[in-house]
Protein backbone atom coordinates (compact mmCIF):
# COMPACT_ATOMS: atom_id res chain seq x y z
CA UNK A 1 0.00 0.00 0.00
CA UNK A 2 0.93 3.29 -0.84
CA UNK A 3 1.83 5.88 2.39
CA UNK A 4 0.03 8.65 0.78
CA UNK A 5 0.86 10.69 4.05
CA UNK A 6 5.29 10.32 3.36
CA UNK A 7 4.33 10.96 -0.49
CA UNK A 8 3.47 14.49 0.22
CA UNK A 9 5.46 14.73 3.71
CA UNK A 10 2.58 15.52 5.86
CA UNK A 11 1.94 13.97 8.99
CA UNK A 12 -1.04 12.06 9.56
CA UNK A 13 -3.12 14.27 11.00
CA UNK A 14 -2.27 17.27 8.81
CA UNK A 15 -5.09 19.75 8.44
CA UNK A 16 -6.81 19.73 4.49
CA UNK A 17 -4.54 22.91 4.55
CA UNK A 18 -1.30 21.68 5.37
CA UNK A 19 -1.97 19.19 3.06
CA UNK A 20 -2.78 21.11 0.10
CA UNK A 21 -0.07 23.28 0.61
CA UNK A 22 2.82 20.62 0.33
CA UNK A 23 1.19 19.29 -3.30
CA UNK A 24 1.31 22.80 -4.44
CA UNK A 25 4.99 22.86 -3.51
CA UNK A 26 5.50 19.43 -4.70
CA UNK A 27 3.75 19.83 -7.61
CA UNK A 28 5.57 22.69 -8.90
CA UNK A 29 8.60 21.04 -8.61
CA UNK A 30 8.25 17.98 -10.53
CA UNK A 31 5.20 20.16 -12.97
CA UNK A 32 6.02 18.17 -16.49
CA UNK A 33 6.18 21.37 -18.06
CA UNK A 34 9.46 22.02 -15.57
CA UNK A 35 10.93 19.07 -16.14
CA UNK A 36 10.78 18.06 -19.83
CA UNK A 37 11.51 14.85 -21.26
CA UNK A 38 12.14 13.44 -17.78
CA UNK A 39 10.18 10.33 -17.20
CA UNK A 40 10.65 10.07 -13.21
CA UNK A 41 9.08 13.91 -12.81
CA UNK A 42 6.40 12.83 -14.42
CA UNK A 43 5.88 9.64 -12.48
CA UNK A 44 6.52 11.43 -9.05
CA UNK A 45 3.61 14.52 -10.20
CA UNK A 46 1.40 11.51 -10.90
CA UNK A 47 2.04 10.35 -7.56
CA UNK A 48 1.73 13.59 -5.78
CA UNK A 49 -1.65 13.41 -7.21
CA UNK A 50 -3.04 10.27 -6.73
CA UNK A 51 -1.98 10.97 -3.03
CA UNK A 52 -3.55 14.34 -2.77
CA UNK A 53 -6.80 13.26 -4.51
CA UNK A 54 -7.61 11.14 -2.04
CA UNK A 55 -5.87 12.86 1.08
CA UNK A 56 -8.06 16.13 0.07
CA UNK A 57 -11.21 14.34 -0.09
CA UNK A 58 -12.62 13.77 3.45
CA UNK A 59 -14.60 10.52 2.82
CA UNK A 60 -12.04 8.77 0.64
CA UNK A 61 -9.09 10.24 2.96
CA UNK A 62 -11.48 8.45 6.14
CA UNK A 63 -11.36 5.58 4.18
CA UNK A 64 -7.81 5.37 3.77
CA UNK A 65 -6.68 5.73 6.99
CA UNK A 66 -8.92 2.96 7.87
CA UNK A 67 -8.73 0.34 5.28
CA UNK A 68 -5.99 1.29 3.56
CA UNK A 69 -7.70 2.51 0.24
CA UNK A 70 -9.82 5.43 -0.94
CA UNK A 71 -12.86 3.67 -1.99
CA UNK A 72 -13.28 1.85 1.14
CA UNK A 73 -13.34 -2.02 1.08
CA UNK A 74 -15.09 -2.87 -1.90
CA UNK A 75 -13.04 0.08 -3.73
CA UNK A 76 -11.92 -0.63 -7.05
CA UNK A 77 -9.27 2.27 -7.33
CA UNK A 78 -9.66 6.16 -6.52
CA UNK A 79 -10.26 7.52 -10.61
CA UNK A 80 -7.31 9.11 -10.94
CA UNK A 81 -8.21 10.59 -14.77
CA UNK A 82 -11.71 12.44 -13.15
CA UNK A 83 -10.35 14.00 -10.65
CA UNK A 84 -7.35 15.49 -12.22
CA UNK A 85 -8.53 18.29 -13.69
CA UNK A 86 -10.33 19.76 -11.32
CA UNK A 87 -7.50 19.44 -8.42
CA UNK A 88 -5.39 20.50 -10.94
CA UNK A 89 -6.81 23.51 -11.69
CA UNK A 90 -7.93 24.49 -8.45
CA UNK A 91 -4.57 24.56 -6.76
CA UNK A 92 -2.82 25.97 -10.05
CA UNK A 93 -4.93 28.50 -11.15
CA UNK A 94 -1.90 31.32 -10.81
CA UNK A 95 0.82 28.35 -11.78
CA UNK A 96 -1.41 28.08 -15.43
CA UNK A 97 -1.33 32.03 -15.49
CA UNK A 98 2.53 31.61 -16.61
CA UNK A 99 1.21 29.33 -19.94
CA UNK A 100 -1.36 32.24 -20.72
CA UNK A 101 -4.56 30.98 -19.19
CA UNK A 102 -6.58 33.87 -18.13
CA UNK A 103 -10.34 33.50 -16.92
CA UNK A 104 -12.62 36.85 -17.23
CA UNK A 105 -13.63 37.60 -13.81
CA UNK A 106 -14.64 40.57 -12.36
CA UNK A 107 -11.53 42.76 -11.23
CA UNK A 108 -11.52 45.52 -9.35
CA UNK A 109 -10.33 49.05 -11.23
CA UNK A 110 -6.65 50.32 -10.13
CA UNK A 111 -6.39 52.93 -7.45
CA UNK A 112 -5.71 57.07 -8.07
CA UNK A 113 -3.57 59.93 -6.17
CA UNK A 114 -4.40 62.97 -5.98
CA UNK A 115 -2.05 65.64 -3.91
CA UNK A 116 -3.76 68.62 -2.50
CA UNK A 117 -2.37 71.37 -0.96
CA UNK A 118 -4.05 73.20 1.32
CA UNK A 119 -3.65 76.17 4.15
CA UNK A 120 -3.31 75.87 7.41
CA UNK A 121 -7.04 77.46 8.75
CA UNK A 122 -8.07 74.93 6.21
CA UNK A 123 -6.45 72.05 7.72
CA UNK A 124 -7.21 73.17 11.09
CA UNK A 125 -10.83 74.01 10.24
CA UNK A 126 -11.63 71.60 7.69
CA UNK A 127 -12.90 72.92 4.30
CA UNK A 128 -14.83 71.63 1.53
CA UNK A 129 -12.73 71.47 -2.07
CA UNK A 130 -13.97 70.53 -5.19
CA UNK A 131 -11.47 68.90 -7.51
CA UNK A 132 -11.18 67.38 -10.84
CA UNK A 133 -9.20 64.13 -12.19
CA UNK A 134 -9.17 62.23 -15.14
CA UNK A 135 -10.33 58.70 -15.00
CA UNK A 136 -11.89 55.75 -17.10
CA UNK A 137 -15.23 55.44 -17.09
CA UNK A 138 -17.90 52.82 -18.90
CA UNK A 139 -18.82 54.18 -22.75
CA UNK A 140 -22.00 55.68 -22.12
CA UNK A 141 -22.75 55.06 -25.63
CA UNK A 142 -21.87 51.19 -26.06
CA UNK A 143 -22.86 50.88 -22.42
CA UNK A 144 -19.26 49.11 -22.12
CA UNK A 145 -19.62 46.75 -24.32
CA UNK A 146 -17.27 48.45 -26.91
CA UNK A 147 -19.96 47.46 -29.77
CA UNK A 148 -20.87 49.79 -32.00
CA UNK A 149 -25.28 50.42 -31.09
CA UNK A 150 -27.59 48.28 -33.72
CA UNK A 151 -24.71 45.50 -34.07
CA UNK A 152 -23.51 42.41 -32.84
CA UNK A 153 -20.10 40.60 -31.77
CA UNK A 154 -19.45 37.22 -33.46
CA UNK A 155 -18.42 33.81 -32.29
CA UNK A 156 -14.66 33.61 -31.79
CA UNK A 157 -13.73 30.94 -34.92
CA UNK A 158 -10.21 30.28 -33.14
CA UNK A 159 -11.80 29.20 -29.64
CA UNK A 160 -15.35 28.58 -29.94
CA UNK A 161 -16.12 31.70 -28.28
CA UNK A 162 -14.89 29.73 -24.53
CA UNK A 163 -11.71 32.37 -24.95
CA UNK A 164 -9.17 29.54 -24.02
CA UNK A 165 -7.68 26.93 -26.23
CA UNK A 166 -6.76 23.80 -24.90
CA UNK A 167 -3.45 22.13 -25.79
CA UNK A 168 -2.57 18.45 -24.98
CA UNK A 169 0.65 17.97 -23.28
CA UNK A 170 1.43 14.42 -22.65
CA UNK A 171 -1.13 12.61 -19.86
CA UNK A 172 -2.56 16.13 -19.19
CA UNK A 173 -3.72 19.07 -21.10
CA UNK A 174 -3.03 22.83 -20.01
CA UNK A 175 -5.24 25.77 -21.39
CA UNK A 176 -3.89 29.26 -22.68
CA UNK A 177 -5.64 32.51 -23.89
CA UNK A 178 -7.36 33.09 -27.40
CA UNK A 179 -4.80 35.11 -29.13
CA UNK A 180 -7.50 35.79 -31.70
CA UNK A 181 -10.09 37.26 -28.87
CA UNK A 182 -8.03 37.99 -26.11
CA UNK A 183 -9.98 35.49 -23.78
CA UNK A 184 -13.06 37.10 -24.61
CA UNK A 185 -14.88 34.49 -26.55
CA UNK A 186 -16.34 37.06 -29.60
CA UNK A 187 -14.88 39.26 -31.67
CA UNK A 188 -16.02 42.82 -32.44
CA UNK A 189 -16.62 43.76 -36.03
CA UNK A 190 -18.28 46.89 -35.58
CA UNK A 191 -16.34 48.97 -32.70
CA UNK A 192 -18.06 51.86 -31.20
CA UNK A 193 -17.17 55.02 -32.66
CA UNK A 194 -17.00 56.83 -29.67
CA UNK A 195 -14.79 54.27 -27.03
CA UNK A 196 -13.00 52.61 -30.57
CA UNK A 197 -14.00 49.28 -28.81
CA UNK A 198 -12.98 49.46 -25.35
CA UNK A 199 -15.69 49.69 -23.70
CA UNK A 200 -13.97 53.04 -21.80
CA UNK A 201 -13.50 56.42 -22.34
CA UNK A 202 -11.13 59.14 -20.70
CA UNK A 203 -13.36 61.78 -18.64
CA UNK A 204 -12.47 64.53 -16.20
CA UNK A 205 -13.95 63.74 -12.98
CA UNK A 206 -15.34 66.71 -10.56
CA UNK A 207 -15.92 65.62 -7.20
CA UNK A 208 -16.54 67.39 -4.04
CA UNK A 209 -14.51 66.25 -0.90
CA UNK A 210 -14.64 67.19 2.76
CA UNK A 211 -11.03 67.46 4.28
CA UNK A 212 -11.97 67.19 7.69
CA UNK A 213 -10.13 69.42 10.50
CA UNK A 214 -6.59 68.44 12.12
CA UNK A 215 -5.24 67.01 8.84
CA UNK A 216 -1.40 67.46 8.30
CA UNK A 217 0.96 66.96 5.40
CA UNK A 218 1.31 63.90 4.67
CA UNK A 219 -2.47 62.96 5.73
CA UNK A 220 -4.33 60.07 3.09
CA UNK A 221 -8.22 59.96 2.75
CA UNK A 222 -9.63 57.15 0.85
CA UNK A 223 -12.47 57.55 -1.44
CA UNK A 224 -13.92 54.37 -1.97
CA UNK A 225 -15.23 54.07 -5.60
CA UNK A 226 -13.77 56.68 -7.14
CA UNK A 227 -10.68 54.98 -8.68
CA UNK A 228 -10.54 53.72 -12.33
CA UNK A 229 -13.37 51.48 -13.67
CA UNK A 230 -12.93 47.51 -13.32
CA UNK A 231 -12.60 45.04 -16.09
CA UNK A 232 -15.45 42.70 -16.82
CA UNK A 233 -17.85 44.31 -14.51
CA UNK A 234 -15.54 44.52 -11.62
CA UNK A 235 -16.13 47.48 -8.98
CA UNK A 236 -14.41 51.38 -9.13
CA UNK A 237 -11.19 51.27 -7.36
CA UNK A 238 -10.36 53.83 -4.98
CA UNK A 239 -8.92 57.38 -4.67
CA UNK A 240 -6.63 58.60 -2.61
CA UNK A 241 -6.12 62.00 -1.53
CA UNK A 242 -2.48 63.15 -0.16
CA UNK A 243 -2.73 65.99 1.73
CA UNK A 244 -0.13 68.90 1.71
CA UNK A 245 -0.41 71.76 3.97
CA UNK A 246 1.50 75.08 3.36
CA UNK A 247 3.49 77.10 5.12
CA UNK A 248 2.40 80.13 6.83
CA UNK A 249 3.85 83.56 7.66
CA UNK A 250 3.37 83.40 10.95
CA UNK A 251 2.80 80.31 12.52
CA UNK A 252 5.09 77.29 12.52
CA UNK A 253 3.40 73.55 13.44
CA UNK A 254 4.46 71.03 15.71
CA UNK A 255 1.49 68.39 15.81
CA UNK A 256 -1.38 69.89 17.54
CA UNK A 257 0.21 72.88 18.59
CA UNK A 258 1.51 76.23 16.92
CA UNK A 259 4.22 78.26 17.86
CA UNK A 260 4.95 82.15 16.55
CA UNK A 261 7.18 84.85 17.99
CA UNK A 262 5.71 88.30 19.10
CA UNK A 263 7.44 91.91 19.63
CA UNK A 264 7.26 93.53 23.17
CA UNK A 265 8.12 97.94 23.68
CA UNK A 266 10.79 97.88 26.06
CA UNK A 267 8.74 99.97 28.07
CA UNK A 268 5.92 97.08 28.47
CA UNK A 269 9.07 94.75 28.74
CA UNK A 270 9.84 97.22 31.91
CA UNK A 271 6.75 98.07 33.59
CA UNK A 272 4.00 95.25 32.17
CA UNK A 273 1.15 95.55 30.02
CA UNK A 274 -0.75 93.95 27.36
CA UNK A 275 0.00 93.29 23.66
CA UNK A 276 -1.89 91.56 20.98
CA UNK A 277 -0.98 88.64 18.90
CA UNK A 278 -2.38 86.87 15.89
CA UNK A 279 -4.33 83.37 16.46
CA UNK A 280 -6.28 81.46 13.96
CA UNK A 281 -9.13 82.21 15.92
CA UNK A 282 -8.70 86.27 15.67
CA UNK A 283 -6.27 88.78 17.93
CA UNK A 284 -5.94 87.58 21.55
CA UNK A 285 -4.35 89.44 24.35
CA UNK A 286 -1.22 88.78 26.41
CA UNK A 287 -0.54 90.21 29.78
CA UNK A 288 3.01 90.89 29.61
CA UNK A 289 4.48 91.28 33.42
CA UNK A 290 6.54 93.78 34.68
CA UNK A 291 10.51 92.67 33.95
CA UNK A 292 9.40 90.28 30.94
CA UNK A 293 12.74 89.26 29.65
CA UNK A 294 13.44 88.59 25.85
CA UNK A 295 12.58 85.30 24.74
CA UNK A 296 10.13 84.51 27.72
CA UNK A 297 7.63 82.10 26.39
CA UNK A 298 3.63 82.04 26.75
CA UNK A 299 0.93 79.48 26.81
CA UNK A 300 -2.69 80.19 24.54
CA UNK A 301 -4.98 77.16 25.61
CA UNK A 302 -6.71 75.85 23.03
CA UNK A 303 -5.54 77.76 20.01
CA UNK A 304 -3.75 75.47 18.49
CA UNK A 305 -5.00 72.29 15.64
CA UNK A 306 -7.31 69.46 17.03
CA UNK A 307 -6.31 65.74 16.29
CA UNK A 308 -8.88 64.32 12.79
CA UNK A 309 -11.79 62.94 14.91
CA UNK A 310 -11.65 65.26 17.97
CA UNK A 311 -12.83 68.50 18.76
CA UNK A 312 -9.69 69.35 21.28
CA UNK A 313 -7.43 71.54 20.27
CA UNK A 314 -3.50 71.80 21.16
CA UNK A 315 -1.79 75.34 22.26
CA UNK A 316 -0.64 78.52 20.73
CA UNK A 317 2.85 79.05 21.75
CA UNK A 318 4.39 82.18 21.75
CA UNK A 319 7.91 83.65 22.39
CA UNK A 320 8.08 87.10 22.33
CA UNK A 321 11.00 89.36 22.07
CA UNK A 322 12.01 93.18 23.18
CA UNK A 323 11.47 95.44 20.11
CA UNK A 324 14.29 97.80 19.83
CA UNK A 325 13.25 101.33 18.33
CA UNK A 326 15.37 102.32 15.52
CA UNK A 327 14.45 105.92 15.22
CA UNK A 328 14.15 108.32 18.92
CA UNK A 329 13.48 111.56 19.14
CA UNK A 330 15.66 114.31 20.98
CA UNK A 331 13.47 113.76 24.26
CA UNK A 332 13.63 110.22 23.90
CA UNK A 333 17.47 110.07 23.53
CA UNK A 334 17.91 112.21 26.66
CA UNK A 335 15.97 110.54 28.71
CA UNK A 336 17.71 107.15 27.67
CA UNK A 337 21.20 108.71 28.09
CA UNK A 338 20.07 110.14 31.99
CA UNK A 339 18.81 106.73 32.36
CA UNK A 340 21.83 105.02 31.74
CA UNK A 341 24.04 107.64 33.45
CA UNK A 342 21.95 106.54 36.46
CA UNK A 343 22.40 103.11 35.90
CA UNK A 344 25.89 103.73 36.33
CA UNK A 345 26.46 102.17 32.58
CA UNK A 346 28.61 103.96 29.80
CA UNK A 347 27.47 104.69 26.36
CA UNK A 348 28.62 106.01 22.84
CA UNK A 349 27.34 109.34 22.58
CA UNK A 350 26.00 109.88 19.00
CA UNK A 351 27.66 113.08 17.54
CA UNK A 352 25.39 116.39 16.29
CA UNK A 353 24.98 116.74 13.20
CA UNK A 354 25.61 120.25 11.67
CA UNK A 355 21.50 120.40 11.29
CA UNK A 356 21.54 120.13 15.04
CA UNK A 357 24.39 122.95 15.69
CA UNK A 358 23.25 125.32 13.48
CA UNK A 359 19.68 125.10 15.28
CA UNK A 360 22.21 125.99 18.60
CA UNK A 361 23.73 129.10 17.02
CA UNK A 362 20.91 130.71 15.65
CA UNK A 363 18.34 130.14 18.46
CA UNK A 364 20.67 132.10 20.63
Amino acid sequence: MKDYYSILGVSRDASPEEIKRAFRRLARKYHPDLNHGNKESEEKFKELNEAYSCLSDPERRANYDRYGTAEGPAGNGYGFETTFTDIFEDIFEGFFGSFGFKKNRPSKGADLRYDLTITLEEAAFGVEKTIKFPRWEQCQTCNGSGIKPGTEPIVCPSCGGSGHIRYNQGFFSVSKTCLKCGGKGKIIKDPCTDCSGAGKIRVDRELSIKIPPGVDTGSKLKISGEGEIGEFGGPHGDLYIFINVKEHDIFKREGQNLYCSAPVSFVKAVFGGEIEVPTLDGKEKIEIPAGTPSGRVFKIKGKGLPRVGSSHRGDQIVTVYIEVPKKLTERQRELLEEFAQVSGEEIKKSSRGLKDKLKDIFSM
